[in-house]
């Protein structure tokens, strides 16, 4: 995929599937929202979760976007990256409400205080590209 398409599947998607090293060596995958600043994506995570402790070990992440049913429909990005953990309360409460916008549409007093309260809990999570693998079984066509 070109690298507008892959920005235009990050943009339409809603859901990045986020593997850290585990600290026993098994990967360790979980779902999160994000949002993407400057080419980059973004998501928060509570500060004392397992995947903010995997990343605090061991900085390498890979993530993945994907969608489609049926084979001949399958596409989505792989990014291999490298986390900056950011856990300026400020910082991570801006972050959270620009999620909560993307994914709600909501921006009322009430998420407002929402996100604030949860802003020290949580860090920011800023994934730092290193290489991207992406595909499109729909430019297959029908050839596999």
């Amino acid at each position: 995929m070109s690298d507008q398409e892959v920005a235009a599947l990050l943009a339409e998607e809603r859901v990045v599937i986020c593997a850290t090293n585990g600290r026993g060596g098994w990967p360790h995958l979980m779902p999160l929202w994000y949002v993407v600043r400057d080419g980059e994506v973004w998501s928060w995570t509570y500060a004392k979760s397992q995947k903010a402790r995997n990343l605090e070990r061991d900085d390498r992440v890979t993530l993945q976007v994907e969608t489609g049913h049926a084979y001949d429909e399958l596409r989505g990005v792989m990014i291999r990256a490298r986390v900056r953990i950011h856990r300026e309360t400020e910082d991570v409460a801006a972050l959270g409400l620009e999620i909560y916008r993307r994914y709600t549409g909501a921006t009322s007093d009430d998420v407002k205080e929402m996100v604030a309260a949860q802003a020290p809990k949580r860090v920011a999570l800023q994934f730092v590209a290193e290489g991207i693998a992406s595909w499109d079984h729909r430019k297959l066509g029908g050839v596999y």
